[in-house]
């Protein structure tokens, strides 16, 4: 019998009232919710200019209800949403064991805390899963089970344990070893279909800030799994100028509020799944070049 123990929910919000607005009303949406405890982590402002909406998301944050708890940490310093993520999940994993993350630009489906539990709790002991993701791009499916193993990770609504996030390598001493190997860059790329290589070379040389590059090659180069729903339980709002890394519109995805997941995988990668998503990807960056070129959060 699986023990199903509810995991501390992450979100990181920065100037964007609207957005979190939306992010939590879609948490509280989760029968969940009202069993979890909500950690908010409120970046500081960069300037003057952003200050109102950064104490306007505050103001609301600080009176949200319908969780079991809710803690609300506000820094006074802008640390950037890579340094929040990567602070924030360490402090979470080392003091709970396992966390689940959302941004303030994901809409999340009302099945989505139920999943993300239910797959901390059920893949737990098995090193081979690192992550369990909430996002699955927008292509069909015909998976014998409501979810798949993959082997790359996401960032767009997300858990994972401490005994995976112990292992992720900020500094990404692997770079020179992928760099190295042409099969291996290869494999990293996903079989050639998005350059994620190159979003590596940009992090090395500081052309971006992102933790999840850096999060995936460490699960990468250790044969790391993510579990994916078969559709998708997030949707990503933040693709109208007003976030950081979303300039472009392009990501408008639909939640089917139906869709569930109750049949979990074993353990093994879905080449159905696969072959799926590297075509949908490849296809995008063929159609798409000046869209895949920029920083995407698909990876964050």
């Amino acid at each position: 019998m699986i023990i199903v123990v509810r995991s501390p929910i992450a979100l990181f919000v920065y100037n964007r009232p609207w957005h979190a607005r939306q992010a939590v009303e879609a948490l509280q949406k989760n029968e969940l919710a009202k069993e979890s405890e909500l950690i908010v982590y409120c970046d500081g402002a960069k300037s003057d200019g952003d200050e109102k909406e950064v104490l306007t998301v505050r103001d609301y944050i600080d009176n949200i209800t319908g969780f079991q708890n809710l803690t609300v940490i506000k820094k006074e310093q802008n640390l950037g949403l890579a340094e929040s993520i990567i602070t924030g999940v360490t402090e979470l994993c080392e003091r709970y064991g396992r966390v689940i993350v959302v941004e303030d630009d994901l809409v999340a489906s009302p099945h989505f805390l139920a999943y993300v539990n239910e797959a901390l709790a059920r893949y737990a002991d098995d090193d081979r899963v690192m992550q369990i993701s909430g996002y699955m791009f927008p292509v069909e499916l015909h998976a014998a089970t409501d979810a798949v193993f993959l082997p790359f990770t996401t960032c767009w609504g997300w858990g994972t344990w401490q005994r995976s996030w112990r292992r992720f390598d900020p500094h990404m001493a692997g770079h020179e070893k992928i760099k190295a190997d042409r099969k291996l860059k290869y494999l990293f790329d996903l079989e050639g279909s998005y350059s994620y290589f190159d979003m590596l070379e940009a992090q090395m040389r500081g052309g971006i800030d992102s933790w999840a590059i850096r999060w995936y090659l460490s699960v990468f180069l250790l044969g790391g799994l993510t579990l994916h729903p078969a559709k998708s339980l997030i949707k990503n709002i933040g693709f109208d100028s007003s976030g950081t890394h979303c300039k472009d519109a392009g990501m408008t995805d639909i939640i089917d509020p139906d869709f569930a997941v109750t049949n979990f995988p074993g353990i093994q990668v879905s080449e159905a799944a696969k072959r799926a998503v590297y075509r949908y990807l490849a296809g995008r960056n063929n159609v798409h070049g000046r869209f895949m070129s920029k920083l995407r959060r698909w990876i964050c």
